[in-house]
């Protein structure tokens, strides 16, 4: 089974970071939220609390198959300035293993390197961000590789989906789309 961490910090996104564990979770991956924050609680930006389920010193985060990264604002700042963390994500790029990230948190990619010279995708008007990555903005969802990076809250069932096809296959991944009923386009 996979392992996968998604990373919690005070004001994360709530969409986009309880949609990926949920759907993922859904997968049958074995999913951690994981607070960089030293308590279990973190409030997102919308000011909803959630309990993470571990610790970041004590959630051997160096064990996941994947480290996702939500967006939200402050959220992405403290997760790039978690040293920690921005330890971790190099050595997962420097071994090929996989990173994600969705909103404005491609643009910890992007200062740490780790898209340059892919394509992805950021929150937009943040583009700038992705220091020497091959931009888009025509796409929900980018991946190059071994990293993964999507648009926004809006976009957060297409990022789930591909994290879940990414480890679980096409199959699974069309599976917990049909079990969300997600479609799109619109039903007439």
């Amino acid at each position: 089974m996979s392992r996968v961490c998604v990373f919690f910090a005070e004001g994360f996104e709530e969409v986009e970071a309880l949609t990926v564990v949920d759907l993922l979770r859904r997968a049958k991956v074995e999913t951690a939220m994981v607070s960089i924050t030293g308590d279990l609680l973190v409030t997102g930006r919308s000011g909803i609390t959630v309990k993470a389920d571990v610790l970041y010193e004590n959630a051997a985060p160096e064990n996941a198959d994947m480290l996702v990264l939500p967006g939200g604002m402050p959220g992405v700042k403290y997760l790039g300035a978690c040293e920690p963390l921005t330890d971790l994500l190099q050595e997962f790029n420097a071994g090929g293993r996989y990173v994600s990230a969705i909103c404005a948190a491609p643009m910890v990619f992007g200062a740490l390197g780790i898209v340059r010279g892919r394509k992805a995708t950021i929150y937009p008007g943040m583009e700038e961000e992705l220091k020497g990555a091959d931009v888009t903005v025509s796409e929900e969802v980018v991946t190059d590789g071994h990293v993964t990076t999507s648009r926004g809250a809006g976009t957060a069932i297409p990022f789930a989906l591909r994290l879940i096809e990414i480890l679980c296959g096409a199959d699974t991944a069309e599976n917990v789309k049909k079990g969300i009923v997600f479609q799109t386009t619109p039903v007439l």
